[in-house]
């Protein structure tokens, strides 16, 4: 899919900078040409896939109407990449998924140009090393997150037989910290009418007396989305290996007014004054996104309520919904079932058109059913994220062990199927973190990595008040850069900041010239996974905004279009505003695990995931860079980098 220049600013040059040597050495292996014995069989293989890419990009339609067909061979996908064979095409893959009735799940990203010659090497290091992933093929939606018996779960939409989505079952991993895992066989697969076309997302509720329940979305073997109840086979097992399908299954099926395909995704269940059990799904009625809401004794037998607990017009189907509370006084997660004066209530939705996850804080009328947000401006769909890069269908589940919430959410691949069919596998699970309420602003929720994963830290590196000059870049020393926790303050000279004149442009992340657009007071932050001569970079950085009155805005913003030079990755500028209070210093967290880096802006207020994948910043070639491209200020950093362990992920 051809990306807009609006979005991918491909063209900007970085400003100039110190000069530093072009002539890094890091260029990428070469695949070995296939030999004469296995000639004849390539020449085969390569006509069957230009066969194939012929009839599925031959015209340039952008309708998901078609599935875009069989996975070609993992080999033969591999030698094309490998022997720049690939054909060259303008087109994109068609998505899956959108004709079975979920949101798209590929993309070609072809971009107009020859695929990248990716070699296995580079491939190898796109894998991470302390995030959760299967050992191969594809995944996506996290679902059923919880903790058992001495164990967190993580069930997940998982493809057994390919790196692409389709035929989905429910992965199934445990873990004693969140951390390491292991994998364990599929939980649930699709071997009844009501899921033989899929075992789609759902979530887990526990009963007052301990025991569990899952709800989750089948899709049925005429493709309608109906809502199905599991349970443990054996409750006293507390990896939970096997499970039972009630007998009754489906418990709901669309009811009328709502599409076949836009009935999907029950939350975790909570409790009424009167005893009673309610969930919400997510719909929509024509553009309205909306949350049906259902009351239940039993889980078997449901009854629909009048309206929606909550609907925005023009933000279309609303899948993964979410809904919890956070207390507004106490540092503690709440169970989902928690009401009353001191608790504000987060409603999220995943949002069909745009893939991304927003959220909005409001008060829940446990006797009406209705939930109202506290600003209309910010609704759930038009105003806040729980991340502003790579970020979806994300689901939480209340940690009783720990007293907290935590939140999970699938991190997509944005190079091409080609390439992730590969490298035999596609997509990630953030790293889990905490929700709380923020208790400064009062607007918004904060998120932060579990602390479980400090744990992985090792060698440490502290850099002390480096001043970082104009249209500058200072080294960071730390070895190899592709597994870091980073820790950074930045400090501005109040007086400074005072004296520059403001200005009436408007300044927008994604909107603008990325890390080479110089302004008065940014940007200016950190150059992950950075080779020696910078023509492969990674900015994440603050922007400052002073407008005629003095008054300024904050922008964390993360800037991928030179990240990689690699022709068939998507490389997107991400970012938004950040609340920056008074006598506050900016600061950030940054992760670095090979192809994803995760980064977080005071304290987690703000929150951007991207994936990234270059082909010169790997293994001992990629490097960390203080840099500031602003043009009247300079900037004081305080930075503390760990290298990072690898986490224990063990295949069943």
């Amino acid at each position: 899919m051809s990306i807009p220049n609006s979005e991918t600013n491909n063209g900007v040059p970085y400003t100039q900078l110190p000069e530093s040597d072009n002539n890094s050495g890091n260029t990428p292996a070469i695949c070995r040409r296939p030999n004469k014995s296995t000639f004849m069989i390539l020449t085969g293989l390569v006509a069957f896939l230009l066969f194939f890419v012929a009839v599925k990009y031959g015209n340039n339609d952008e309708s998901d109407d078609v599935n875009p067909g069989p996975v070609p061979p993992e080999e033969t996908v591999c030698n094309m990449l490998g022997s720049n064979l690939m054909p060259l095409t303008t087109m994109r893959t068609l998505a899956r998924g959108v004709v079975e009735g979920v949101s798209a799940k590929s993309r070609g990203h072809f971009l107009g140009a020859r695929p990248f010659p990716w070699t296995q090497k580079i491939l190898a290091w796109q894998r991470t090393s302390f995030h959760f992933q299967p050992k191969k093929n594809w995944m996506n939606d996290p679902n059923g997150p919880l903790y058992y018996k001495g164990w967190y779960h993580l069930f997940y939409q998982y493809n057994p037989e390919a790196a692409v989505w389709g035929n989905i079952v429910w992965g199934h991993a445990v873990s004693r910290d969140l951390i390491h895992w292991q994998h364990l066989p599929a939980a649930m697969v699709a071997d009844q009418w009501y899921d033989i076309n899929g075992v789609w997302t759902g979530s887990a509720t526990f009963l007052p007396n301990g025991d569990l329940i899952m709800l989750y979305t089948g899709s049925t073997n005429e493709s309608v989305q109906v809502q199905n109840l599991a349970y443990p086979a054996d409750p006293s097992d507390p990896l939970l290996r096997k499970w039972i399908k009630y007998e009754g299954n489906p418990v709901l099926i669309p009811p009328p007014g709502i599409g076949l395909k836009d009935f999907r995704d029950p939350t975790t269940a909570w409790t009424t004054p009167e005893g009673k059990w309610r969930i919400t799904i997510g719909s929509k009625i024509n553009k309205t996104g909306i949350s049906l809401v259902y009351e239940t004794i039993d889980f078997k037998n449901f009854e629909l309520l009048k309206g929606v607990l909550h609907g925005v017009p023009g933000t279309g189907m609303w899948e993964c919904v979410d809904f919890y509370p956070v207390s507004k006084i106490v540092e503690n997660g709440l169970d989902t079932s928690e009401n009353g004066p001191a608790v504000k209530h987060v409603l999220k939705s995943s949002l069909d058109d745009d893939r991304n996850d927003y959220y909005a804080l409001g008060t829940y009328d446990a006797g009406a059913g209705k939930w109202v947000p506290d600003n209309p401006i910010i609704d759930v769909g038009i105003g806040l994220r729980y991340d502003y890069g790579n970020f979806y269908a994300s689901k939480t589940f209340y940690d009783q062990e720990k007293k907290r919430r935590v939140l999970w959410a699938w991190i997509k691949e944005t190079d091409s199927e080609a390439a992730d069919i590969c490298k035999g596998w596609a997509s990630l699970q953030s790293i889990p973190r905490t929700i709380k309420y923020d208790k400064k602003t009062g607007s918004n929720i904060i998120t932060w990595p579990v602390a479980e994963v400090e744990n992985l830290r090792s060698n440490n590196n502290e850099f002390n008040k480096v001043v970082v000059k104009p249209g500058s870049i200072v080294p960071l020393e730390v070895g190899s850069a592709t597994q870091l926790d980073i820790m950074a303050e930045f400090e501005v000279d109040q007086n400074v900041l005072k004296k520059v004149d403001g200005s009436n442009a408007t300044y927008d992340c994604i909107k603008s010239g990325g890390s080479a657009e110089r302004g008065a007071l940014g940007p200016f932050g950190l150059l992950v996974l950075t080779d020696n001569s910078l023509s492969e970079q990674t900015p994440i950085y603050f922007y400052i905004a002073k407008d005629l009155t003095g008054n300024f805005n904050t922008f964390f913003c993360n800037d991928l279009t030179r990240s990689s030079e690699a022709t068939d990755v998507r490389k997107l500028i991400y970012g938004s505003t950040v609340p920056v209070l008074l006598g506050e210093k900016l600061s950030l967290r940054t992760l670095v695990d090979h192809s994803i880096v995760e980064s977080f802006a005071q304290n987690g207020r703000t929150a951007i995931t991207s994936r990234v994948y270059p082909t010169k910043a790997i293994y001992e070639n990629a490097k960390i860079y203080l840099f500031n491209n602003a043009t009247d200020i300079s900037v004081t950093a305080t930075i503390k980098i760990w290298q990072m362990n690898s986490a224990n992920i063990k295949s069943n």
